[in-house]
């Protein structure tokens, strides 16, 4: 059992993550928007900010999977969620690094660029909320 100060502890850390998902997701936003006119709105940065919060906090500490390999016991299965939600991570922060670093350093890289750095922080975050709902559905 958990004490209350444990889940206190969990509950600040995940919203925290959240909080840092909602900063990557204004930052991508920012540089796509300043890229791509149509995406300038306030309802494109919301968006963005929302989607980022929900995949931090969804995706990132997913239980794993129990530990089931024995030496007559049935193989290590994948964990899908493990998998995506390392992969989901490590998009969603690429993009957001590299769209801080077009910002800071006040780039205009290709639009080819651009777009597939949007591209790469939407994969990211609905893997991370994919994720994120297989590894609650389980367990």
């Amino acid at each position: 059992m958990r004490t209350r100060v444990s889940k206190f502890a969990h509950v600040l850390e995940r919203v925290g993550l959240a909080m840092a998902g909602a900063a990557s997701g204004l930052f991508v936003a920012a540089h796509t928007g300043s890229a791509i006119s149509v995406l300038t709105t306030q309802g494109f940065l919301l968006i963005m900010m929302i989607g980022g919060a929900v995949g931090y906090y969804l995706g990132i500490d997913t239980p794993p999977l129990p530990l089931n390999s024995g030496k007559d016991g049935p193989a290590p299965r994948i964990d899908a969620a493990e998998l995506l939600t390392a992969i989901g991570t490590f998009c969603a922060a690429l993009t957001a690094f590299a769209s801080v670093g077009v910002i800071v350093l006040r780039e205009e890289p290709h639009i080819a660029w651009t777009v597939l750095i949007l591209i790469g922080w939407v994969l990211g975050i609905s893997m991370q909320i994919v994720a994120g709902a297989i590894a609650r559905m389980r367990g």
